[in-house]
């Protein structure tokens, strides 16, 4: 299994952190131990002293593929999760600066939170999700997948002209504007539409 990430999806997101708004989509990895699930703890690592949440719209791929046309691509996922992609934002930044990948700073243990997932059924709409994050109570993040710049059928053609996708896999979508640092005692509290999806600490 592999988690598949979608960098600089929504535009207010990319203005505050200054990045241009990208043509095409921004991708990178992270490796199956980044999966932290059940609502366990976040603990901030000790190499970070400016680690940010981002919250996402999380898709989870359902049969192999490679190659696909977007519009074949939502017979690749049944499933629908939110999470969290945290960043240690001051070692991004230092590698940006040097022109080096920046892994590291998003792929590391436990950087990727997730909720319980919700079959697509469920759905009227997957291009029309509202997902929220409130981080001590204060709504911090508000979304909707209609804002994406790239949708998940588009991201997923994009993708398999790379990576063969395998059941299993998830992609991240990309977090909306908002983002910001967490420090040890903060709750978080992740929502998709009305329902509470997470409920966690940082520690």
């Amino acid at each position: 299994m592999k988690i598949i990430c979608v960098g600089r999806n929504y535009k207010e997101h990319a203005k505050e952190l200054k990045n241009a708004v990208p043509t095409e989509p921004v991708i990178f990895l992270k490796p199956d131990s980044a999966i932290l699930n059940n609502n366990q703890p976040f603990f901030i690592p000790d190499f970070s002293k400016n680690l940010h949440y981002e919250v996402e719209i999380v898709f989870k791929i359902c049969k192999v593929g490679k190659t696909i046309s977007a519009r074949f691509a939502h017979r690749y996922y049944d499933k629908i999760a939110i999470g969290i992609d945290f960043t240690a934002r001051d070692i991004q930044e230092n590698c940006r600066k040097k022109g080096l990948p920046w892994e590291i700073s998003k792929a590391f243990d436990s950087s990727a939170a997730i909720s319980k997932f919700i079959a697509k059924s469920e759905f009227e709409n997957i291009n029309n999700i509202t997902f929220s994050l409130l981080k001590n109570e204060k709504q911090v993040q508000l979304g909707d997948t209609s804002d994406m710049i790239f949708s998940i059928d588009n991201v997923i053609a994009y993708v398999s002209n790379y990576f063969t996708l395998k059941t299993g896999d998830l992609i991240y979508t990309g977090t909306p504007a908002g983002v910001g640092p967490v420090c040890k005692g903060d709750n978080l509290k992740a929502f998709i539409g009305e329902k509470k999806m997470m409920d966690f600490y940082i520690q």
